[in-house]
């Protein structure tokens, strides 16, 4: 059995990619958002999701209740910095495209040159969507055509990678 560690999952979620997704938060972060601009951690939206307790799932039970919902078109990992995890990540990708080709848009704070190797890894996939750049707090917001949804930060953008 191959495992994940999680702070949540939330089953159908509507607010992060423009199809029904599945949204499992990763574990850590870096906070290099933040960081880079000598700011506090409680202002990320998601620093909520830091303090919740970790949890150690199985890849293919997450899968299944995946597949047993039929609200739910597409795979959206996020919540902290899933770079940070990413052997975990790339192998529920892996397994994941055993059972499914929708979509798998994970969220990330790096910008492309930063993971370049990574993102190979993850092009061997189908169907693969990152959302990359940092969070810029009190920034206008952009609307992503690829995700469907307005981004937090102008310099944030998404692409289709796979």
């Amino acid at each position: 059995m191959v495992y994940i560690r999680v702070k949540s999952i939330v089953h159908e979620n509507f607010q992060d990619y423009k199809k029904s997704s599945m949204f499992i938060s990763t574990i850590s972060c870096n906070w290099k958002c933040l960081k880079e601009k000598d700011l506090d951690i409680s202002i990320c939206q998601n620093s909520e999701i830091y303090n919740l307790p970790t949890l150690i799932l199985d890849d293919l039970s997450i899968i299944k209740q995946y597949l047993n919902n039929d609200l739910t078109s597409a795979i959206v990992i996020g919540g902290l910095e899933p770079f940070l995890q990413f052997n975990e990540i790339l192998e529920f990708v892996k397994l994941f495209r055993t059972y499914s080709t929708d979509d798998v848009v994970i969220y990330t704070g790096y910008y492309p040159q930063e993971i370049l190797s990574k993102i190979k890894d993850l092009q061997t996939q189908k169907n693969i969507i990152i959302k990359f750049g940092r969070y810029k707090p009190l920034k206008e917001k952009r609307y992503d055509e690829t995700l469907g949804i307005f981004l937090s930060s102008p310099n944030q953008f998404a692409k289709k990678i796979s």
